[in-house]
């Protein structure tokens, strides 16, 4: 039976103590690997990058085993697609043009072996953060991209992956746990999208959160998934046509965090 993959938060050019970005890349491709023998598909669900812009004729140091990797899936006629992250929002048109992995800026709705997967990065989705979600606004604004495109690159990435790392810091210890179903924002965003969506959704699958959780909504049957990162749980998730599970790589002591 073949598979359906979802995996983000790689934050591949920041390094963290004991676990380096080219060290996080060699084993993000080892995953690769893994999945390449039975995926029907693979989300790649944001926070790929710990920051990428593309220039006209340069893209950002780095990362050729992952790029390389990826090539590899879609010429073995792998699909996989690409949601921006907060950390990557500046993905423009690279990898849809040079390996044909489409790029989502909004969450999309997708039906798999009869079940139906409501897919987004989940930044910015939860009640307020009016900070983070007015700095959204401004980067997204295409003006402010070109002025960015003519700082030169040297220049302009070294400004960006400083404030991508400092952004990145400055997550509260409480974050790193879960805090239960009135303050985790993507679960009270995920019930209100039941009550406003016209057509059942089985699973909500979101990464950002940094957190592997598995919890049911509730009306019983559908469920929120957030596939955590690779900076230290290496986790994701996998649906085999009948059960949709949070597996995790390489770490024997994984665990999903609402359990």
């Amino acid at each position: 039976m073949k598979k359906i993959y979802f995996i983000s938060d790689f934050h591949l050019g920041a390094d963290v103590k004991e676990n380096p970005s080219k060290e996080r890349e060699r084993r993000i491709c080892r995953w690769l690997d893994m999945a390449k023998e039975d995926a029907a598909m693979i989300y790649l669900v944001g926070d790929v990058f710990e920051f990428w812009f593309e220039y006209k004729k340069v893209i950002p140091k780095g990362f050729v085993r992952l790029l390389g990797k990826l090539a590899e899936l879609r010429d073995a006629g792998i699909p996989i697609e690409f949601f921006i992250g907060n950390h990557d929002m500046w993905m423009f048109r690279y990898l849809d043009d040079e390996l044909g992995i489409p790029i989502h800026r909004q969450h999309v709705i997708r039906e798999h072996f009869g079940k139906r997967f409501f897919i987004h990065h989940g930044d910015g989705k939860g009640p307020g953060d009016s900070k983070y979600k007015l700095l959204k606004k401004i980067f997204s604004n295409t003006i402010n991209q070109w002025l960015f495109r003519w700082l030169h690159p040297d220049i302009g990435i070294r400004l960006a992956n400083a404030w991508s790392n400092r952004s990145r810091k400055n997550h509260k210890e409480e974050e790193k746990y879960f805090l239960g179903e009135k303050k985790e924002w993507l679960i009270g965003y995920s019930e209100r999208k039941l009550k406003t969506l016209n057509e059942q959704i089985d699973f909500f699958v979101f990464g950002h959160r940094h957190l592997p959780i598995d919890y049911t909504l509730s009306n019983g049957t559908s469920r929120y998934i957030n596939l955590g990162e690779w900076l230290s749980h290496n986790s994701y998730a996998v649906f085999d046509g009948k059960e949709m599970k949070v597996e995790f790589f390489e770490n024997p002591e994984g665990k999903i965090a609402n359990l």
